[in-house]
């Protein structure tokens, strides 16, 4: 698992970008350039790992670009020992983000190959969390309330269940929409279990699948 003074310095450099793109939280700034991200990408990919840029990942899923990783996690406003639910592993990497800042991670991944080569290579970096093979809609009842949720796939709707097992006060961050872009957005849990919507623009992100057999 190498990772070598070229690429401390290619994130050093990827922070400064994001430092220019609006990211100012120094908590996901360092670590972002704490965490290896080429460690979580295809070999085919890993000379291109601190572009800020999505790729492939197998099973038509895609590793975020950092922007948008750290956009949703500055608006997660994590605090150290936060227990956060996360929906979609994908590769690992934003789980890695969370936990790096302190984060009890809970994260659900429903390829089963993304969850056994993520949880994999989690493990191989120290990262410590609770890693499920599952449906991201149902989340997890039997670990609720958690502080803070975020969704790293394009949902079609707010998943009621998730509310749910949001604490009072608590965030959501999703991205909602069906279409080729998504509305980001940052839910807070009132006392009534009603949401308070906050808007933070436009992205683009794979679908959440629902309602459909679970994949290898």
């Amino acid at each position: 698992m190498m990772d070598s003074y070229k690429h401390k310095g290619l994130r050093k450099k990827l922070v400064e970008l994001l430092k220019e793109k609006g990211i100012d939280n120094e908590d996901v700034l360092e670590a972002i350039n704490a965490i290896p991200r080429h460690l979580f990408m295809d070999n085919a990919f890993v000379n291109f790992a601190y572009k800020d840029q999505a790729f492939p990942i197998g099973s038509d899923q895609t590793i975020s670009q950092p922007y948008t990783v750290a956009f949703q996690t500055q608006l997660l406003e994590v605090s150290k020992g936060e227990k956060v639910l996360e929906i979609g592993t994908g590769s690992g990497y934003q789980s890695a983000v969370l936990i790096e800042m302190g984060a009890k991670v809970h994260s659900i991944e429903r390829h089963r190959s993304l969850h056994k080569k993520s949880k994999q290579i989690l493990e191989e970096l120290k990262y410590k969390g609770k890693f499920f093979f599952g449906d991201g809609f149902e989340g997890l009842p039997t670990f609720a309330p958690f502080d803070k949720i975020l969704i790293t796939a394009a949902a079609p709707r707010i998943p009621e269940k998730l509310i749910d097992q949001l604490k009072v006060g608590g965030f959501l961050v999703i991205p909602l929409g069906s279409g080729e872009s998504q509305q980001m957005l940052r839910l807070t849990k009132m006392e009534d279990g009603s949401v308070k919507e906050e808007k933070y623009g436009q992205f683009s992100f794979v679908p959440m699948l629902e309602n459909k057999s679970f994949s290898s």
